[in-house]
């Protein structure tokens, strides 16, 4: 019982913690649209206590369809770059500031694997962040060996990082 304690207690971040702490200190909302980490994020952020504080609004918009109908992503932008690019990662997070009106949003698509999609490769993903006015995107690509749960995990902690990256700025 205790070697699995401490071998589960490695796979454990206090990420989404951290994060928490930032918002709630700064009375700021975030809303996610997530993609390749299917609500992972959304769940990590709301297993911090007191979370109704700082969470707005979380989807899912897992297909093309989702991103267009809820999110405003266009048809041009999925047609010339795919969802799997920094293009619709950008118009994501556009999207879900007129949506919500939040002042942090964090958006994710990627390619979480077993098999490549849209021509990236596996642990291919383009994360969006806005805060202040500004939308930054950026691309990772993690080890493409991790299995598709360690890899939406993975995609979620380079998403937290990421969002705390830009408001520790």
């Amino acid at each position: 019982m205790i070697n699995f304690l401490l071998n589960f207690k490695k796979l454990t971040s206090t990420t989404a913690s951290d994060l928490s702490k930032i918002l709630l200190r700064n009375a700021l909302q975030v809303s996610t649209a997530e993609s390749c980490t299917g609500g992972l994020i959304s769940s990590r952020l709301t297993d911090m206590a007191g979370s109704s504080a700082y969470i707005k609004a979380n989807f899912v918009t897992y297909s093309n369809e989702a991103k267009q109908r809820f999110l405003n992503v266009s048809e041009k932008t999925l047609n010339d770059y795919g969802a799997v690019s920094a293009e619709c990662a950008h118009e994501m997070a556009e999207g879900l500031i007129r949506l919500t009106g939040s002042e942090v949003v964090l958006c994710t698509t990627g390619v979480a694997g077993p098999s490549s999609s849209e021509n990236k490769p596996v642990g291919t993903i383009f994360i969006a962040c806005g805060y202040k006015d500004n939308i930054t995107v950026k691309e990772f690509k993690l080890n493409p060996k991790y299995n598709r749960k360690n890899m939406k995990f993975m995609f979620s902690e380079t998403a937290l990082n990421f969002v705390l990256e830009i408001l520790n700025q």
